[in-house]
Formats: C-alpha cells, structure tokens, sequence
C-alpha cells in the first residue's frame, strides 16, 4: 500500500531524519524546525552516526555457528528493559 502512496526517495529521507533523532549525544540530535526542514527536502541531511542503543550482532555467523559455539547474552537469553525519563 505504501509502495502505491509514496515515493521512495521519501521513505528513505524519513528514516534518515529518524535516525538522525535518535543519536546517544543529544547535541548530535537536530532540533524540530531542522527535522522540519530536512523532511521538506529544504536541508541537506548529514550522515548519522550509531544510535546509541544499536547492538552489533552478525546474524550470518549465528546462523551458520555450532551450538557448542552460541555464546548466550544472558543465562536465560532473556532481558529486562526498565524505562528511565532523561
């Protein structure tokens, strides 16, 4: 249904802008009227760096691992998120 609606073009700039709100430094973070700007096309984007909760994990060599290999994140492979205002 999207693929019909918009462009793609758009679709990237978008997901460009978002990332470029979700930097861990907050001054690396654009303010509303750049995002603004940005997602008129007026504002030239700049690349984003890693967001702050990006976790690299290769999955090719997860899939492709023994299970003697498999190094577990926790000891259940569960996790517990606790939400913390800034």
């Amino acid at each position: 249904m999207l693929e019909e609606q918009c462009a793609l073009f758009e679709v990237i700039r978008c997901i460009q802008v978002g990332l470029l709100c979700v930097q861990q430094k907050p001054d690396h973070r654009p303010d509303m009227s750049s995002v603004v700007l940005m997602l008129n096309g007026d504002k030239l984007l700049p690349k984003p760096n890693v967001p702050g909760f990006y976790i690299e994990i290769d999955v090719t060599c997860k899939a492709n691992s023994s299970s003697a290999n498999h190094k577990p994140l926790s000891d259940n492979e569960l996790s517990i998120t606790i939400l913390d205002a800034r």
